[in-house]
């Protein structure tokens, strides 16, 4: 049983620090690599987190962690297939805090080793940014009902290769599907002023429940831009629902024009964004109820 200890000093208070890590639903904002995160269990102190994440840029990992958390001692234990260890955060004399992970490995443990420092550095930066980061992220959700079917509304939202086909500001979409349920594509937009915006994605998606995405390459304007689209069964139908949250590049609001504030910017995103993909969930909406009417 390899032992390996590592730290990082963050300028931010330990409760903050710690709410990085204990809170895993937003770690694929705050993470490079997660892509998604979501409690498959949760009572008391103990859950289980399942977590998707990229490697090497092209191919999804999914593991699960069973852990333990302590709010009063600013720790969090954790057990996955072949690690086990602990994150506490320590308060320092000067209002910091030490990030430690702990880590036991069966065997060498370079890649864990490689992933907590890369780790510990995302939660770092999460913890000192977290008041400019709640100002920088955008974060909402459209609902849609339709009278239809769960899969037939799915289908619409998962065949993304067929989108330049039905939805005039979906120029191009190059998809590949290598396994299951895991995609990755290339995709051009019409902007606002009528210019092209390129982004790379990766989705996760869980069959007739969630199609979880994360742009791998954002546009100029966002540092992160991360969503789904989710399926929620009524007796009558199903309810379709978009989700966005991104992270806006206080640096770069010079792509929307001069003078441009975190304001405009927030206002330009909220309208833009809503307004395609409510154009994708009509699409699904439209397509589920004609199946039904069948």
């Amino acid at each position: 049983m390899a032992i390996n200890e590592y730290s990082v000093v963050a300028a931010a208070d330990a409760e903050v620090a710690f709410e990085q890590i204990a809170n895993a639903a937003r770690w694929p904002q705050l993470l490079t690599s997660v892509v998604h995160a979501e409690y498959t269990r949760r009572g008391g102190a103990h859950e289980t987190v399942s977590v998707w994440e990229l490697r090497a840029g092209d191919t999804v990992e999914v593991w699960q962690a069973r852990r333990t958390i302590d709010r009063d001692a600013l720790l969090v234990a954790f057990v996955t297939d072949d690690v086990r260890g602990e994150w506490r955060c320590q308060p320092l004399p000067d209002g910091g805090t030490r990030i430690v992970v702990r880590l036991e490995t069966s065997g060498p443990g370079e890649e864990a080793a490689a992933d907590a420092l890369a780790w510990l550095e995302g939660f770092r930066l999460a913890a000192e940014r977290a008041d400019e980061l709640a100002t920088l992220t955008l974060d909402f959700e459209d609902p849609l009902f339709a009278g239809g079917a769960v899969s037939d509304a799915y289908r619409v939202l998962y065949e993304a290769d067929r989108w330049p086909e039905k939805l005039s500001h979906v120029l191009r979409l190059d998809m590949t599907e290598a396994v299951p349920n895991i995609q990755f594509f290339d995709m051009d937009t019409k902007a606002k002023d009528g210019s092209t915006v390129t982004t790379r994605s990766v989705r996760v998606c869980l069959p007739q429940r969630l199609i979880v995405y994360k742009q791998i390459s954002p546009p100029p304007l966002l540092e992160v831009h991360t969503g789904h689209w989710r399926f929620t069964p009524t007796p009558e139908g199903v309810i379709l629902g978009a989700r966005h949250t991104c992270t806006i590049r206080p640096d770069r609001l010079d792509v929307l024009g001069e003078g441009t504030t975190l304001t405009d910017a927030r206002k330009y995103l909220r309208r833009f964004l809503s307004a395609n993909s409510t154009t994708n969930l009509r699409l699904a909406k439209t397509y589920a109820e004609e199946q039904a009417g069948r």
